[in-house]
């Protein structure tokens, strides 16, 4: 059974989407693409682990991964080789339907704006992939501020380049790190479950 959005009390002026596993149910290709990226280094990254770091920039889990396995492997070549074997899984992604119909019903009423954790180059691949990049004219990429979530930095420039207050801004995340991010900017949030969650849990909001 589909589960719908709840929203909390507004009025809220603008919306804030992540987008691996929040527009787009992209998060078992990224497992998929890290797996055989690490992999060939050695590396080996649990599911769980996986998906607790949703939200952090290729190169920090790759850096912290180094750490906890005491290896060497060289940042930026490991994060190319992942976003490349993600790009040909692409072909096989999807929106999360309970966020499309959010999306959908508000377009064209208040302004969106993508806040990830990904680079700009993977936020536009996906949302190209879906059909859905027309509807976000603005995009925050990892490359767009100094720390990543939980750090409140990605959703403070988000608010600053649409000019809205972040009391007056909701977010719509599907991890842990994104909620506390959003939390620590003063946002409200839901919570989109996680493709294990999905099949039958249930949909968060909280205030900040």
């Amino acid at each position: 059974m589909k589960m719908k959005l709840s929203i909390p009390p507004g009025p809220f002026r603008a919306y804030l989407f992540d987008c691996d596993g929040t527009i787009v149910d992209s998060m078992p290709l990224h497992y998929e693409a890290w797996k055989t990226a690490l992999g060939e280094w050695g590396c080996t990254l649990d599911e769980d682990l996986f998906y607790s770091w949703g939200g952090k920039p290729p190169v920090e889990i790759i850096s912290a991964l180094n750490q906890m396995r005491g290896l060497q492997m060289p940042l930026e070549i490991v994060a190319h080789r992942k976003e490349s074997l993600y790009y040909s899984l692409l072909p096989g992604l999807e929106p999360v339907a309970e966020v499309l119909e959010i999306i959908n019903a508000t377009h064209g009423r208040i302004p969106f704006v993508v806040v990830s954790g990904s680079t700009r180059e993977s936020i536009i691949k996906s949302l190209t992939t879906v059909g859905l990049l027309h509807r976000f004219p603005v995009l925050v990429g990892s490359e767009d501020y100094a720390r990543s979530k939980p750090a409140p930095d990605a959703f403070l420039a988000a608010a600053s380049l649409l000019g809205v207050a972040p009391k007056d801004c909701l977010v719509f995340e599907d991890t842990d790190m994104g909620i506390a991010g959003a939390t620590a900017a003063g946002m409200a949030s839901v919570r989109i479950p996680q493709p294990h969650e999905r099949r039958n849990g249930t949909i968060r909001s909280s205030s900040a």
